[in-house]
């Protein structure tokens, strides 16, 4: 469909019409010498007298030429342009944080993949998270690995290969031996200050109970909940276990519960697939739809118009003289 973005440039049309109306017509004085025998000196020199005010004639060409140029330029001035069909596009509207516990305890070899396999707490974990963030078509996904400090190994990105190549090169112990699941929730909160997004969704993945943090989970919580951000908690430990090998459950149920979120306890790779494939159902992505039609400027044809007729123009005109000219000089 063809359009004007800027239809008022249009006024300006009659612009030309107002300035021959309004304003003087343009005349210029020379200076001349009064001769008393003008008659006879115009005889012997061959020339026939004329009016001393002389007003220049413009030809019919010249003035249509003018007005179709003025034309042209005013409608390019318009902005004309051609709006296409309307396009739609559906995208995520939420972020999604994976915040992983690498503490040393992490690196215990008695985690079953779903195949079988005996792995670490971490590659388990490595492989089953791997798989779901390349289900995460849509979503903003950001990556935090936590243990005695808690960091942003990738922030909010689209690129979910990347995302997945990065939690590929994480080792155990690259945050320190503890854990720090406060501090880790309220990184967190601060990842999703910059957001926009309808949905914050935090899944934090531990084997252990916090023994480093500056906040307590459940104060973190709170933050978080006054925030928006909803917290999925997933306990990987052994409850039984002293130290930092055991997961404190309760905690984790608590912070889950504080911000709506949901508790969820994995012994292997089957149960943690499973936990994912429920956090899918229990927090379904939402979707924003984006409506734009594609413009296509056209200005440079009018424009391009008026500049070729103005230098046609131009050359017609300089030919003409150039004739004129040249039959003069012929004639004297």
């Amino acid at each position: 469909m063809f359009e004007l973005a800027w239809p008022w440039m249009l006024a300006l049309l009659p612009l030309p019409i107002l300035v021959w109306w309004l304003l003087p017509p343009y005349r210029a004085r020379q200076a001349s010498v009064k001769v008393p025998f003008f008659d006879r000196l115009a005889a012997a020199t061959g020339q026939t007298p004329q009016r001393g005010a002389v007003v220049l004639q413009r030809r019919r060409v010249q003035m249509v030429a003018a007005v179709v140029i003025w034309a042209l330029l005013v409608v390019a001035l318009a902005q004309p342009q051609w709006v296409g069909d309307p396009v739609t596009r559906e995208v995520s509207a939420r972020d999604l944080i994976l915040a992983i516990d690498i503490s040393g305890s992490m690196q215990q070899r008695d985690f079953r993949a779903a195949d079988g396999a005996v792995l670490t707490r971490l590659d388990g974990v490595k492989r089953v998270v791997a798989d779901f963030i390349a289900r995460r078509q849509g979503d903003r996904v950001a990556l935090i690995l936590f243990g005695t400090k808690a960091y942003v190994q990738v922030p909010f990105t689209q690129d979910l290969q990347t995302a997945t190549a990065l939690l590929a090169q994480t080792e155990v112990g690259m945050a320190g031996q503890q854990t720090a699941i406060g501090d880790t929730i309220g990184l967190a909160i601060r990842t999703f200050d910059a957001s926009k997004a309808q949905q914050k969704l935090l899944i934090l993945l531990t084997d252990g109970n916090d023994t480093a943090s500056r906040v307590p989970p459940e104060h973190a919580a709170d933050i978080a909940r006054q925030n928006g951000v909803v917290v999925y908690t997933i306990g990987v430990g052994d409850p039984a276990a002293s130290g930092e090998n055991r997961v404190d459950l309760g905690a984790l149920r608590s912070v889950a519960q504080t911000t709506g979120g949901r508790f969820f306890r994995a012994e292997d790779g089957a149960q943690l697939q499973a936990i994912y494939a429920d956090i899918d159902r229990l927090a379904p992505a939402k979707l924003d739809t984006l409506s734009w039609r594609p413009k296509l400027p056209l200005f440079q044809w009018p424009l391009g118009a008026a500049v070729i007729l103005a230098l046609l123009l131009w050359l017609g005109l300089s030919l003409e003289s150039e004739r004129g000219r040249r039959e003069a000089q012929h004639h004297a």
